[in-house]
């Protein structure tokens, strides 16, 4: 099966096709992560993007039921230089090919990976048409042209569960693994071993703006009892549930198209309530606080972006995933900026000077990693307990 992905500004990358037999136009941007392909493709964040991966190979131990962060993947295509021929993992359920083919998402393999991750930072993202049906270079570069952008999009009410929910009330989906000694349990014991939860003694309510399901557990795992609310959902809304405080989750698309989401996080800074937000969330907090946000070059996608903590000089490593970003200069002087990217220096943290409130551009709950930024979820509990 051949494939092609044509990028706006004419160029065109031929390859072999995998995955479904389909054609998708998005954001065309790159992910420097070396594992967790699974948790890329299921994540909202990447709604209506065409994923490239910069590791070569791709696929070696298949998918499973348990590794996603969402109900079902959310890229529009998959780029990759090589797929795996063989799955070698005792937790795969299926292959990776198999599996776009069940979700109906086309994938490119074969191409200079290189070469494209290149072109996208030095002209920035691009929108593409990608393609495993036949189709010419000339047509597929003119959809390339013509798909509109991310920009001034709202792809949150796409992806945010429509319902509110209970996260988890009967504690089987939480847990973390743990590591043990196989020859205490049998083979299955083993592998299936999870740690145990604390109470979960502080109800909190969550915006799913396209919510990983690992944000779910991390805050599951440090005692909260988490009320998921849509996108749309009101600060009356949230408050009616009487919750210690208030968790902004991730979500896809342009920040700035999301003012029903801006007037809800507003009101809910007046209210009092202790409020933590990340990614897509930490953006909506900045405009509630009254900044602005703008487009990154080529955004920052993968397991190992540079933060620094200005407050207490430590440096992590973070994962991330977003192409906007949160104007240091827009915002005002009640609103410190406590962390910086080290590669670009933009925005990574916000802290109110006296409001209960601060954010991270970035994803403390990792998944598959790294893990520096896990203690953010105990720091957003004790914020709690101090204000109660």
């Amino acid at each position: 099966m051949k494939a092609i992905l044509a990028l706006e500004d004419g160029s065109v990358f031929q390859g072999s096709g995998f995955g479904a037999r389909a054609s998708a136009c998005g954001e065309v941007c790159f992910n420097t992560s070396m594992t967790g392909y699974q948790e890329i493709l299921t994540d909202p964040s990447y709604k209506g993007q065409i994923v490239t991966m910069t590791y070569p190979l791709i696929g070696n131990y298949g998918v499973n039921s348990v590794d996603v962060e969402s109900w079902q993947p959310h890229v529009s295509g998959f780029v990759i230089r090589e797929l795996s021929p063989m799955v070698s993992s005792w937790r795969a359920d299926s292959n990776l090919h198999d599996y776009l083919v069940k979700h109906g998402i086309p994938g490119l393999q074969g191409i200079d990976t290189r070469s494209l991750v290149k072109k996208l930072r030095v002209r920035g993202a691009l929108n593409g048409f990608l393609s495993t049906e036949e189709i010419s270079p000339e047509e597929a570069v003119r959809r390339a042209k013509e798909w509109p952008g991310l920009a001034g999009v709202d792809y949150v009410k796409q992806v945010t569960h429509p319902k509110s929910f209970t996260w988890d009330e009967t504690d089987e989906q939480s847990a973390a693994f743990k590591l043990v000694q196989a020859s205490r349990f049998t083979g299955e014991e083993a592998r299936g071993y999870r740690a145990p939860l604390p109470k979960a003694d502080i109800p909190i309510v969550a915006f799913d703006f396209g919510i990983k399901y690992n944000i779910l557990r991390r805050l599951r795992q440090h005692g909260f009892r988490i009320q998921v609310l849509p996108a749309t959902a009101t600060a009356e809304d949230a408050l009616r549930h009487k919750p210690a405080g208030v968790f902004l989750s991730n979500g896809p698309g342009d920040p700035s198209a999301l003012g029903y989401a801006v007037k809800a996080a507003g009101d809910l800074a007046r209210s009092g309530v202790p409020i933590f937000g990340i990614c897509l969330g930490h953006q909506i907090l900045g405009q509630a606080f009254g900044g602005k946000t703008f487009k990154l070059k080529f955004g920052h996608r993968g397991g190992n972006q540079p933060v620094k903590d200005l407050e207490s000089g430590r440096v992590e490593i973070t994962s991330q995933n977003h192409g906007f970003a949160v104007d240091a200069e827009s915002l005002p002087s009640e609103v410190a900026v406590n962390r910086i990217n080290l590669n670009d220096r933009t925005v990574e943290g916000l802290r109110h000077k006296t409001k209960p409130i601060f954010s991270v551009q970035y994803h403390p709950e990792a998944s598959p990693g790294p893990h520096d930024s896990n203690p953010l979820f105990a720091e957003f509990r004790q914020m709690i307990e101090r204000h109660g």
